[in-house]
C-alpha cells in the first residue's frame, strides 16, 4: 500500500471550512485522513506557502482539438464548423486523436485539471491517451447522425462497442458515455434509440443541448417546440445526462432541467468566442440544477485552463446581470469541483475521507496571489493554471514541483506539432 502525506498547506475542502497547516493523508487511491495531527507516510509532499484542494473537473471537452488551437479563429459558429472544422476533421486519422488527446492530458495535468468529459471519434486512442497519462476522464464517441438511418446505425453500433470496451478501464480511471452530437444534428427517433440504449446499459449520455440561437430557430421550425421539450417527450432527460452549452432557456425549460436533475456543463469562453450567447447560470442554479464548467474543445477555446474558465464564468454573470454579488468565488469553486465531480458520477471533488485521491496543490506564493486575504477568491480571480505545482490523480502523482512524470512532455509536444502540421496539409491539398 503506497502513502502519500501533504502537509503544511492551507486545505480547501470542499466539505467544510478550510485547515491552516492541514494534514492529508492519502492511501493507494483514496484520502484517508484530513486534519491537523501528524502523520506517517512513505511520501511526504510539504504543500507550506500552497493551497490544497480537489482537482478541476473540465466536463465538457473535445481533447483531441488541441490540434484545431488558433485554426480558423474569429469566424461565426455555422461558418467555422461547415467550412473549416467538419473538413479538417474529414482528414483526422486515428493517431492524430491520440497525439492531440495527450497533449490535452499534458495540458490539463499542468493547469490542476484532474477529470473531464471527452466527446469526440477514434476515441480508442483517446482512451489509450488517458490510460497513459493517468488521468481520469468519461469518454464517449461523438455520434453525428444527420438525419441519416445508415449512418446512424454505424455510429450507434461504434458507441455501444466503444463503451463496453473501455467502461471502468485504467482501473476505474476510465468510464463512458454515449455521444450524440445535439438535438439539431441528430433525429428524433436515433435520439429515441441512444436513449433506450444507455438505460438499458445503465450508462449516461453527453449531448450538446441549445447552444445557439439557430438551433433553437430551427428546431421550433421542425418540431414546434425546442430541445428541452422534444428530449423531454422522448424521455431522454434525466441525472445521467451531461448536457452542454444550454446557452438558449426559457423559464420553462429551466424549471424541466431542474426537475430531472439533468447536469449542466457552462463553457463561457467558447460560448462567448462564437458569439453564441449567454447561459442562465444564476436561474439554474436559483432553480436547483446541478451546474459544472468545461472548456469546450481547443478550436472553440485555445486554452484548456480552467482557472481561466471559472474567471470568466464569475465575471461574465456579474457583467450580464450587473450583479457584482452574482456567482461568488466559493460558488464558482463549487461548480469546478464538487459539481463537476457530481456530473460525472465521480466520489471526488472534495478533500475528506473515504473520497478519491484527485487533488492539487497551487502555490500562492507569487506576486500575483498576495497578500493572502482570501485564498478562495484569489483561485478564481488571479490565480492561473501556471500556479499548479503539484497533481495527484487516484492516489498517483502526476507532476510534483512542476514536473510532468506521468509523461514525456517534450516528446508528447513534438508529435502533437508533427500531427497538426501533417493534418492541415492533408486539408490544404483537398
Amino acid at each position: 500500500m503506497s502513502h502519500i502525506l501533504i502537509q503544511n498547506g492551507y486545505v480547501i475542502t470542499m466539505d467544510g471550512p478550510p485547515i491552516r497547516n492541514g494534514v492529508v493523508l492519502i492511501e493507494d487511491s483514496k484520502i484517508t485522513y484530513v486534519g491537523t495531527e501528524v502523520q506517517q507516510a512513505q511520501h511526504i509532499i510539504d504543500a507550506k506557502g500552497c493551497v490544497v484542494m480537489p482537482g478541476l473537473v473540465n466536463v465538457h471537452n473535445h481533447a483531441a482539438m488541441t490540434l484545431f488551437r488558433g485554426y480558423s479563429d474569429d469566424l461565426p459558429l455555422k461558418e467555422w464548423l461547415e467550412e473549416h472544422i467538419w473538413p479538417a476533421e474529414a482528414q483526422l486519422k486515428d493517431e492524430d486523436v491520440y497525439h492531440g488527446t495527450l497533449l490535452a492530458c499534458l495540458e490539463m495535468i499542468r493547469s490542476g485539471t484532474t477529470a473531464f468529459a471527452d466527446m469526440y471519434f477514434f476515441m480508442d486512442q483517446a482512451a489509450r491517451a488517458v490510460e497513459e497519462s493517468g488521468m481520469r476522464a468519461s469518454l464517449s464517441h461523438g455520434m453525428i447522425e444527420l438525419f441519416d438511418k445508415a449512418k446512424g446505425d454505424a455510429d450507434l453500433k461504434e458507441g455501444i462497442r466503444f463503451a463496453k470496451k473501455w467502461n471502468n478501464a485504467a482501473d476505474g480511471r476510465i468510464t463512458t458515455m454515449y455521444g450524440p452530437h445535439a438535438p439539431n444534428t441528430c433525429s428524433k427517433e436515433f435520439l429515441a434509440r441512444v436513449t433506450t440504449q444507455a438505460r438499458s446499459d445503465n450508462i449516461g449520455m453527453h449531448i450538446h443541448i441549445l447552444e445557439t440561437k439557430a438551433e433553437l430557430l430551427e428546431m421550433k421550425e421542425k418540431y414546434s417546440m425546442c430541445s428541452i421539450h422534444l428530449l423531454d417527450e422522448i424521455g431522454f432527460l434525466d441525472h445521467n445526462v451531461l448536457a452542454a452549452h444550454c446557452v438558449w432557456l426559457s423559464s420553462g425549460d429551466i424549471d424541466i432541467l431542474a426537475e430531472k436533475r439533468v447536469n449542466i456543463v457552462h463553457c463561457p469562453v467558447s460560448n462567448m468566442k462564437l458569439a453564441s450567447g449567454i447561459a442562465p447560470v444564476p436561474e439554474l442554479l436559483n432553480r436547483g440544477a446541478n451546474v459544472a464548467l468545461g472548456t469546450d474543445g481547443c478550436a472553440s477555446n485555445n486554452s484548456l485552463d480552467m482557472f481561466e474558465e471559472m474567471k470568466t464564468a464569475a465575471l461574465l454573470h456579474k457583467v450580464n446581470s450587473m450583479d457584482p454579488t452574482a456567482l461568488p468565488a466559493n460558488q464558482i469553486l463549487k461548480m469546478a469541483t464538487v459539481n463537476g465531480a457530481k456530473a460525472l458520477k465521480i466520489p471526488a471533488g472534495q478533500i475528506k475521507a473515504g473520497a478519491l485521491a484527485d487533488i492539487i496543490i497551487v502555490d500562492m506564493q507569487r506576486p500575483h496571489l498576495l497578500p493572502n486575504h482570501d485564498l478562495e477568491s484569489h483561485l478564481v480571480y488571479a490565480a492561473k493554471g501556471s500556479d499548479v505545482r503539484t497533481t495527484i490523480v487516484n492516489g498517483r502523482v502526476l507532476m510534483e514541483d512542476g514536473v510532468v512524470v506521468s509523461l514525456n512532455q517534450e516528446k508528447v509536444m513534438e508529435q502533437a506539432a508533427d500531427s497538426a502540421l501533417k493534418l492541415i496539409q492533408r486539408v490544404n491539398e483537398q
